[in-house]
């Protein structure tokens, strides 16, 4: 193992010493422009329906998530047809497909110089990724992808993570964002999630997000993180981002953020044996439950559709989404998104440092204000009349956004923010944002501690997260 990750680094530095370094930020700002990005969140809502396509190695193993040194041999799509697929998803009136570049097991389906793990070594020895873009875009559908983060074949675990490992993953992002023309999204996943354990500080998002964006700025970037952060807003991510099987429901009443619900027309995300024969989910509760009422929620909604291991999709499943193009098509209904602000993408700088508060039961006291988990509180003691809550930085430091994330229902009213400099506190700004989750941009200060004084609340305040960020502008 030892050997093969040395030539792993060695690969990774001989590509990015060769590809695109000198023009990688020539157009790094247009992401940062906060109506640029609205307009491609506005397109993006407007797709409305599309195409997941889980094809991978797990198709050969009959697990989702297989043993991560099962050997290239077992990929062979002996049959492989991707413009069945693109076919298939016209029929359903989808606009877009999405393919699992790489799963959590570490294969690449894609002809990469980054690893020996890929399909250029199995049986096919056939670029997928290739055979995927030129099919759909023959077809008139977009493209976007899939890429885990988790990596367990090359040992990118939690707590195991080495700037060679981040340099890794930018390498094959750099292959999947040149070679293979436009992208609509990248779907990202096994990061920041409480089962895959890879925070954003051990591979740093800011980083990986610029590095996205510096190769392809209209490339909408998706982290499946609604496991952990809160619906009121766009936390790293482009879009809201929920997988229904796992129990994440957008709001269809209450939802304004640009988003993506995703689904499985099969049991499971992977093909299995046992899918020829076993009845999908029902195209009529498919459109009436899901594409419908999600479309009206800036919600659009991608169902997956799993390839055998002849590399078709089985005829139970053509077959569905051949009844849904019959029961749906879009109306041409494009509801007008409402305004955004810019996802929040930065280390939190306030995490898990020391904090003070005032009064508050022993249960919920200051610590869980600045945990990193959006499921526990500090919660003032309900006598308090002027509560407030402080964290301290530990030295002095710049910092330009603030981002206060209540407990539960809002209840906070009015507030004012201070920072702590040159042996005082000093007024910030004066708040009176409603909403669950309170985002504040402002000029770069420089502080040693920050603190929320909570003048106005009705009913007993309490703060989940209190998100302190050097945001790069």
């Amino acid at each position: 193992m030892k050997k093969n990750r040395l030539l792993r680094y060695l690969l990774i530095l001989s590509f990015i010493c060769t590809n695109f370094l000198a023009d990688r930020y020539a157009n790094a700002q247009s992401y940062k422009d906060a109506a640029s990005l609205y307009s491609l969140q506005q397109k993006f809502v407007d797709l409305k329906f599309g195409m997941f396509i889980h094809f991978n190695i797990p198709t050969y193993a009959n697990q989702d998530w297989p043993d991560p040194d099962l050997s290239p041999a077992v990929f062979n799509p002996t049959k492989l047809d991707c413009d069945q697929w693109a076919k298939a998803a016209k029929s359903a009136h989808m606009t877009y497909g999405c393919l699992t570049t790489k799963h959590h097991s570490g294969f690449c389906i894609w002809d990469t110089k980054t690893t020996d793990y890929n399909v250029m070594h199995s049986p096919l020895k056939k670029d997928v990724v290739r055979e995927f873009v030129n099919a759909f875009r023959k077809n008139g559908l977009k493209v976007m992808l899939y890429f885990s983060i988790l990596d367990t074949h090359h040992r990118l675990r939690p707590n195991h993570i080495t700037p060679a490992d981040v340099k890794y993953i930018e390498a094959q992002l750099t292959e999947l964002l040149t070679n293979y023309g436009p992208i609509e999204a990248l779907i990202i996943d096994g990061w920041d999630a409480p089962w895959s354990r890879i925070s954003y500080d051990q591979i740093p998002f800011e980083e990986i997000y610029e590095h996205i964006k510096s190769l392809q700025p209209n490339c909408l970037v998706m982290d499946l993180n609604s496991a952990k952060y809160p619906a009121g807003a766009l936390f790293y991510s482009d879009i809201k981002s929920y997988e229904q099987n796992a129990g994440q429901h957008i709001s269809k009443e209450t939802n304004k953020l640009p988003a993506l619900s995703c689904y499985p027309l099969q049991q499971n995300w992977f093909w299995k044996t046992s899918f020829p024969t076993t009845p999908v989910k029902d195209p009529q509760k498919l459109v009436n439950d899901d594409i419908i009422p999600f479309n009206n929620a800036y919600c659009n909604f991608i169902l997956n559709v799993a390839p055998n291991r002849d590399g078709l999709i089985d005829d139970n499943a053509l077959a569905a989404l051949k009844k849904i193009g019959e029961l749906w098509k879009d109306d041409g209904n494009y509801p007008t998104l409402p305004k955004q602000v810019l996802p929040i993408i930065s280390h939190n700088l306030a995490k898990n440092k020391f904090a003070e508060s005032s009064w508050s039961d022993d249960m919920n006291i200051m610590d869980f204000g600045n945990d990193d988990d959006f499921g526990t509180s500090w919660i003032s003691n309900y006598e308090v009349k002027h509560p407030w809550y402080e964290v301290d930085l530990g030295k002095m430091q710049p910092f330009n956004m603030l981002v206060v994330t209540e407990g539960g229902k809002p209840v906070i009213n009015k507030y004012r923010i201070e920072y702590f400099a040159n042996n005082q506190w000093k007024p910030l700004l004066t708040g009176d944002d409603t909403k669950r989750v309170k985002i504040h941009r402002f000029e770069t200060v420089k502080g040693s501690k920050v603190r929320i004084l909570i003048d106005d609340f009705s009913n007993t305040p309490s703060i989940a997260e209190f998100g302190v960020y050097d945001e790069k502008r």
